[in-house]
Formats: structure tokens, sequence, C-alpha cells
């Protein structure tokens, strides 16, 4: 049997460092002592895998805009894109999940007690699986921005998490998608703690009027780049 090809790395500046000054929580996570770096072997690349039976479920959770018997409130949108590799070759399968805040920006999270409402038909989190060529497709609501005492009159810009598995341990993919034109990008040190700017763009969603559906949601692009040159970096 071949030896496995481990992952080619991203280039530098792609990913933001464990310890950001301007993100005050990274200073108590990062880790004190450098890294250690350990090949692949096949294990990390080939498994875990998810059961197709379980797959075939999860493309139901893709609107979140329908919760507890009623309709969301806020800006409805949809959010599509596809995921790729290193080389622009579609990732099929790949199971997201995507988190976020209401149209007030809150989440429903006991943890989250600051001064917006909630929204009783409204869970804010969703789950999908791409198709045969590496595409998703979410229907949810545009979250808001809200406040998170990182520093004086700090406020999160409107962000969306998103988590990819793929078919290994060494495959998953962290990140936040923005939105084009907020202004709080610029005061915001999760954004930038990404260094290379050309990065940090790639974090923020192209709105696409062929995917806006008229008189109903607002669309949005967003792909992922799971490793290489033109990685999607991972703040947060």
């Amino acid at each position: 049997m071949n030896s496995p090809v481990g992952y080619r790395r991203e280039a530098m500046g792609v990913h933001p460092p464990y310890d950001q000054p301007a993100y005050a929580s990274t200073h108590k996570r990062a880790p004190r002592h450098a890294p250690v770096r350990l090949d692949h072997t096949l294990s990390e690349i080939t498994g875990p895998s998810v059961e197709r039976e379980n797959l075939a479920q999860v493309n139901s959770e893709n609107d979140l805009t329908h919760f507890g018997g009623g309709e969301a409130l806020g800006e409805r949108i949809i959010v599509t894109g596809r995921v790729l590799d290193e080389d622009g070759r579609a990732i099929p399968r790949t199971a997201i999940e995507i988190w976020q805040a209401n149209a007030a920006g809150r989440y429903a999270h006991f943890e989250d007690q600051h001064e917006a409402p909630l929204d009783s038909h409204f869970a804010g989190i969703g789950r999908v699986v791409t198709d045969q060529h590496g595409a998703y497709r979410f229907t949810t609501i545009k979250p808001g921005a809200y406040p998170w005492r990182n520093h004086h009159n700090a406020w999160r810009p409107n962000h969306i998490h998103f988590s990819l598995f793929g078919p290994s341990f060494a495959t998953r993919l962290i990140t936040q998608m923005y939105f084009p034109g907020d202004p709080l990008l610029a005061l915001d040190p999760i954004f930038n703690s990404v260094p290379d700017r050309a990065a940090r763009e790639r974090l923020i969603a192209t709105f696409d009027i062929e995917v806006t559906i008229a008189e109903y949601a607002l669309g949005y692009r967003f792909d992922f780049v799971l490793r290489g040159r033109e990685a999607t970096p991972t703040p947060g």
C-alpha cells in the first residue's frame, strides 16, 4: 500500500494567530508553547465517515426561517455556494452546520443575555450536505449586530458561523461569513485578526441578484476553499 499523501499547507497570513492582541479572549486560550507538527496518517485522511442514512436527513434542516410553528422575523436571505479543494474541484457530501444571531442580534442560547428580543420562531441553527457539485444552500434571516464587551463600545458585525465536516478529522473548517458594505468590519478584532487583506476579503459574501428570489429573499454567494493559497481563513 502506498503511503498517504499529506495535505499541502496554506500560505502565510491566511489564518489568524493564536494570540491576537486586540481580541481579548485569545490571551486566555492561546497555547503557551509552539505547536508540535504531526504528519498525517491514514486514519486522519480517510476517517471517520458520515453514514449515508444520516446525511439524507440533514438537507431538511436548511431553512431557518420557519421554527416552532411560525415564521421568523427579519430580512430573509439565501446563502449558497460551493465547497472546493485547493485545485478548484468540488467536494461533495460535506456536512455544513451554521449558527447565528437573530435579526435583533441575539442568539437563542442561555448565555446570551443582552437586551435584545428573542424570536420564538428562530432557533438560529441549520445543517445541510453538499451535492455532487459541492454546492449548498440555506434560507435564513440576516443576523443583526450585537455588543460583545471585548473593549469599550465593541460591536460584532453581521455574521454567520460555519462549521464544515469533511471525510476525515483533518478536513474540518470553522469560520465566519460577513456581509458586504458593513461599516463594523473595519473595527472588528476578529475579522481583522486575519493578517492578509486578500484573505480577509474572502470572508465577505458576494451579493448575487441571480440567487435572489423576487419579492421574497436577497441572495448571497459564499464559497469555501479547504486548503491551499486561496484557503478560507478561520477567525474566531
